[in-house]
């Protein structure tokens, strides 16, 4: 888990706390833990209790985002690390357009990966 600098922070429009992930995907907080554990999450310290948050973008629901743990294993296999992938993912791409998160919201994870992969050339 990362210690999230300002610039990132403030990419992410919202986040949720472990616990309100839990209550949104039915499941106990230990299995959130695991989510992030597992590489399907990311999860940042942030706020004056430095209490673990992830971007409300990544939860659709009562589920996590499709494509999303295949796109974030795409970029750790690239190098990238949890806050690199969190600004690449948050960050405007006029050629999708907007951002990947919000591409994989829109159900667009085949174009987010194509992009994804092309970062490892």
């Amino acid at each position: 888990m990362t210690e999230i600098d300002a610039k990132t922070d403030a990419l992410v429009p919202a986040w949720l706390t472990l616990p309100d992930i839990a209550e949104m995907l039915g499941v106990e907080v230990t299995r959130v833990r695991q989510l992030v554990k597992e590489g399907q999450l990311i999860a940042v310290r942030r706020g004056e209790n430095r209490a673990l948050h992830v971007p409300a973008a990544f939860i659709d629901g009562d589920k996590v985002v499709k494509g999303l743990s295949g796109t974030l294993t795409l970029l750790r296999d690239d190098g990238f690390t949890d806050e690199e992938m969190l600004e690449w993912l948050f960050t405007p791409d006029p050629s999708l357009p907007g951002t990947p998160a919000q591409a994989l919201s829109e159900n667009r994870g085949t174009e987010v990966k194509r992009r994804a992969q092309a970062l490892a050339v």
